[in-house]
């Protein structure tokens, strides 16, 4: 019950926030830049490496016997290497694009309220029936 009141006080909050404003302001000269691909990898970095380096660190420290049994059989140091690489490239470039998502239904649900506020300033307020 109280998220619907609180989604419901959300949905009919009328006018933006201050800070409302400075995001849409912000998505509105950004929103193209942050949508590349190359720049989503390069900014995302950071995240895959942390989930590749986990794996690497489990592998190294033999944390599973029994993977590091099979591995010790046959293992190849290239596969492993070029896996790493696919890992960071995933996390990197899904996790900015998952961002890049929240944003923009961020900024559409901010445009939108905006439009509605500007379209009610614009019409006249109506009357109540039974009112004179």
């Amino acid at each position: 019950m109280r998220k619907i009141l609180i989604l419901k006080r959300i949905f009919e909050q009328k006018m933006l926030t201050e800070h409302e404003k400075r995001f849409v302001e912000y998505w509105e000269k950004n929103r193209d830049r942050e949508r590349k691909v190359f720049r989503q990898w390069l900014v995302g970095l950071p995240i895959g490496i942390a989930v590749s380096g986990a794996i690497a660190l489990s592998y190294i420290t033999g944390w599973s016997k029994q993977a590091t049994m099979v591995a010790n059989t046959m293992f190849n140091p290239l596969v492993l290497i070029i896996a790493l690489v696919i890992i960071v490239s995933f996390f990197a470039i899904f996790s900015r694009k998952h961002k890049w998502d929240m944003n923009e239904q961020r900024y559409l649900e901010f445009k939108a309220r905006q439009r509605r506020d500007e379209r009610e300033k614009k019409q006249p307020p109506e009357e109540e029936p039974g009112q004179s």
